[in-house]
């Protein structure tokens, strides 16, 4: 047997680093990461999301490499909040509802029938509201990034009823994310919520588990809900957006040009994922017109002021704290 001197024992241990490197492949990126959703493939977060990541492969010169996974592919939202704190998922994204048990704060987009338009959604998240927000988020170990994408204004839907107004909602079993706020509201108008992740939503509306949900139009159109749900009210309850969320261990690895790289954009794309969402919903709703689909208009006052008698509006301003309804109200109007 060949005898090894401490010579040849340190000169074969510095030598594998290069043996290494030699068998890394010519096209390997120097940081892959994995940015994971909870939306279906074809929804146009996804769409938009896959031209980002290809965008700054081309704009790093192939250093760095963001793989999507769409759809809850990498565990459902709060396991992928989870493993974004320690780490184990660099990027996702996901409602502020959602975050809301670990970023009280980040729900307060959710708040029901606070914002009438398109105009008042962005004025208040691209400003004021949306900058508390992801001071809150920082906190936790996650990095919100400044332009929260598009998820649309959320609708009711039914496979029996037509909800028209707030008794509508009597005892209504109704899907809602994992989320305090949506639960609460919809208790306040006299539903009975039940949490579910929206990977699981089509079976549980299938199995009659629940007998509605509620969602924005691009999603009951990709989710595909229209097959087991035929009356859809639009409530336009709730706002909805997709916040991207970093790692802030594993986004504050990468060299600085490279995060600014990866911000600017997943920024970029976010506002071109906001028109696409607001240009589809016409064509959306005559889609699923013709799937089969009724399609009713209601008056939202009627539901603000059920919410405003049951004391919903007075309980969360309590929650969410002085500074951060009066950002709300200031764009909102005045809520309690």
């Amino acid at each position: 047997m060949a005898s090894w001197t401490r010579r040849a024992l340190l000169g074969s241990a510095a030598a594998l680093p290069i043996v290494a490197i030699m068998k890394r492949p010519a096209n390997a990126a120097e940081y892959t990461y994995k940015i994971g959703t909870d939306v279906p493939v074809s929804h146009p977060i996804n769409i938009r999301a896959q031209e980002a990541c290809e965008r700054i492969l081309k704009a790093t010169g192939g250093r760095c490499e963001l793989k999507l996974f769409p759809n809850n592919q990498l565990g459902g939202s709060s396991d992928m909040i989870s493993q974004a704190r320690t780490g184990a998922l660099d990027f996702l994204m996901t409602s502020g509802g959602i975050l809301s048990p670990l970023v009280p704060a980040a729900a307060i987009n959710g708040v029901g029938f606070a914002f009438k338009d398109y105009s008042a959604v962005w004025k208040a998240m691209d400003g004021a509201l949306g900058a508390y927000v992801r001071e809150e988020i920082s906190k936790k170990g996650l990095i919100g990034f400044e332009k929260i994408w598009d998820n649309g204004f959320r609708n009711v839907t039914s496979a029996t009823r037509v909800v028209r107004t707030p008794d509508d909602l009597d005892g209504f079993k109704i899907r809602v994310p994992l989320a305090p706020l949506y639960t609460g509201m919809f208790k306040a108008l006299g539903a009975a919520p039940t949490g579910i992740n929206l990977s699981e939503v089509y079976s549980a509306l299938q199995t009659k588990l629940v007998d509605g949900q509620e969602n924005p139009v691009s999603v009951i159109i990709s989710a595909k809900f229209y097959e087991v749900q035929k009356n859809l009210s639009l409530t336009g309850h709730i706002w909805d957006g997709a916040w991207v969320l970093a790692s802030k261990k594993t986004f504050e690895a990468l060299p600085a040009d490279i995060r600014d790289v990866v911000i600017r954009e997943l920024n970029k794309s976010a506002l071109e994922e906001r028109a696409d969402v607001e240009n589809m919903n016409a064509s959306n709703l005559e889609t699923l017109k013709s799937l089969g689909m009724s399609v009713t208009n209601i008056d939202q006052s009627s539901f603000r002021d059920a919410l405003r008698r049951s004391g919903f509006y007075a309980e969360w301003s309590k929650k969410f704290g002085d500074k951060a309804w009066s950002t709300l109200e200031s764009v909102a109007g005045s809520l309690s």
